[in-house]
């Protein structure tokens, strides 16, 4: 189990290689699956530059872009900007990278690129300051205000804690009992943590 833990470091530090010279960044990835049918799923997103670079797109009313993006329903650090063929460029790429320094031993294995979609996953610092003011939901490792279970807007948090605005979204009866408008919660107190689209 050591060895692939180390393993999953190096393979996420070649996905990190050559995601950013597709001018991608790794949001995340997992490693699953019995032994012959073992699954390695990246995610993957425009790097800051490409966000930018959609951002002035849209703004001067590029043709070609999703409706949504147009219109502001949905923000581009949601949409993290990928396309197939960035997923099809990395996928081709990374899978020859992996082969070659054999970093899957055993050598069976899928590899899926994709983007980590409007649901995903927030876990770093950086990507709950960078999603302030979307809906999320947590689940805590202990229990905040006898409730592990959150559902709320993102508001700027300190670098420990996070605060969530619950009158964003209508709350499950432990949440209501807790009779507060918002609640913080520590970073290092976090299991899961995942935006909830807005469409």
């Amino acid at each position: 189990m050591e060895t692939m833990a180390v393993k999953l470091e190096e393979i996420r530090k070649a996905a990190e290689r050559v995601a950013a010279s597709h001018g991608l960044d790794l949001v995340n990835l997992e490693f699953a699956g019995p032994a012959k049918e073992r699954t390695l799923r990246i995610f993957l997103e425009k790097n800051a530059e490409g966000r930018a670079r959609l951002k002035a797109e849209i703004a001067a009313g590029a043709e070609g872009l999703p409706e949504r993006l147009m219109e502001g329903s949905l923000s581009v650090e949601q949409l993290s900007g990928v396309t197939h063929e960035d997923c099809a460029a990395f996928s081709r790429d990374f899978g020859v990278l992996l082969d070659v320094e054999d970093l899957i031993p055993g050598g069976e294995y899928t590899l899926e690129a994709s983007s980590p979609g409007l649901d995903r996953k927030l876990s770093k610092l950086e990507e709950f300051q960078r999603f302030a003011g979307s809906l999320v939901k947590i689940q805590t490792f202990e229990p905040v205000r006898n409730n592990r279970h959150w559902q709320g807007r993102l508001a700027a948090g300190a670098a420990e804690t996070i605060t969530l605005d619950l009158g964003a979204v209508k709350q499950n009866s432990k949440s209501r009992k807790a009779g507060v408008s918002t609640v913080e919660i520590g970073l290092s107190n976090i299991e899961k943590a995942q935006l909830i689209p807005e469409i």
